[in-house]
């Protein structure tokens, strides 16, 4: 059982909350983008058809206000992405100064108000934990953001703003576990020489953007964790038990934000790691049982089908739901009828069709991942 509030009994904690939008169901990014896919409306579907939302736990997202975005991102930046939205149109100087318009960046209708209801919907989570709350925020997790520039595919930074909001409510110390297939660099990059923050970091190695490595620890508040190609489930257990969660205790954090991209997942085009969807849900909960004030974003997942599991499957266990064997008709029917133009129809096995839960893929603890928490503990 998750442990929520502090004040709260541990047999009665409060139920958690999932901030969404409609917003994230308008066609985006532009055709034949890896985030043109199904992603967080489909989550929203899903939990709606197995009936996993009680009155009261989904919040709407607002959007972040240009006064809000302008305490981390240049307000140069903004009025770019902004006017960019407005006209239609990037500027070959806009382009290359502030990457939006790019290929891997897009200018696509709605833009504007998509990236500021990420923010938006990460300050109100975050405004919610420090209420005692566990919040889901999958349309978060834009961690690749920087202060003056668009980056791999994220225009603002939602995660630094969900720390500035605990951090302007008067935390001194808060924890953020990246477990995205890439590495989280605007975040670390943001808050590298702030003593209050802790930035960990579980990542592909040789995978862009090709930071985070072993020694990298920013100015002192990083740690990384670069893993192999083949990442298992007990690779994961083991890095959580064995350096997650040390850091995390000795660092003392009042308050925690978790970045779960879908992108570990076996299956996931941009990656090439094997983790099951299993494993992420358990090394969150781990976290969450020790820092119940958590703030949970969603981040990278380039498959529909496993993104969409994962992170339904991930609001269920939060919310202490049964997670079924076999899905219903109905969500199974809306399974079938995703599509994705990195996936081809025959590399669709049956499961993603008809379940929620990934089989463990346990394995064996290589060397290279066992030798990784005595590198950042000391």
């Amino acid at each position: 059982m998750v442990c929520n509030a502090e004040n709260n009994s541990k047999n009665n904690p409060p139920k958690p909350l999932f901030v969404g939008s409609d917003v994230y169901r308008q066609a985006a990014f532009g055709a034949h983008h890896p985030l043109s896919i199904i992603r967080v409306s489909g989550v929203v579907d899903v939990c709606r058809m197995l009936n996993w939302f009680e009155p009261g736990q989904y919040r709407d997202s607002p959007r972040a206000s240009e006064a809000e975005l302008c305490k981390f991102h240049d307000p140069e930046y903004v009025a770019a992405v902004r006017a960019a939205d407005a006209s239609g149109r990037v500027d070959r100087a806009v382009r290359d100064r502030f990457r939006i318009g790019t290929m891997e960046n897009p200018l696509f209708p709605g833009l504007f108000r998509r990236a500021t209801t990420a923010v938006g919907g990460s300050i109100l989570a975050a405004e919610l934990a420090l209420q005692g709350q566990v919040v889901f925020h999958p349309s978060g997790g834009t961690h690749h953001g920087r202060a003056d520039r668009a980056s791999g595919f994220c225009y603002f930074n939602d995660p630094v703003f969900a720390l500035l909001t605990l951090l302007e409510a008067g935390l001194e110390r808060v924890l953020y576990v990246d477990l995205d297939a890439h590495h989280g660099d605007g975040v670390q990059d943001a808050f590298s020489e702030d003593e209050r923050v802790l930035t960990v970091s579980v990542h592909e190695e040789k995978r862009w953007p090709y930071s985070g490595l072993i020694d990298d620890r920013g100015a002192g508040s990083a740690r990384n964790l670069p893993v192999p190609r083949g990442f298992n489930d007990s690779e994961l257990d083991f890095l959580v038990e064995h350096a997650v969660m040390p850091l995390g205790r000795a660092f003392g954090p009042e308050a925690l934000v978790i970045t779960c991209g879908a992108d570990p997942l076996e299956g996931d085009p941009l990656s090439r790691l094997s983790l099951s969807n299993v494993a992420l849900w358990r090394a969150v909960e781990t976290l969450i049982a020790q820092w119940p004030r958590t703030v949970v974003l969603g981040g990278g997942g380039y498959n529909p089908w496993t993104v969409v599991r994962c992170w339904s499957g991930l609001w269920g266990r939060l919310g202490g739901q049964r997670i079924p064997q076999r899905l219903p008709s109905e969500v199974s029917a809306f399974m079938q009828g995703l599509e994705s133009d990195l996936i081809d129809e025959d590399e669709v096995p049956s499961a993603w069709l008809t379940t929620l839960a990934d089989p463990p893929n346990r394995g064996p603890v290589r060397p290279q991942v066992e030798r990784l928490p005595g590198l950042v503990l000391h």
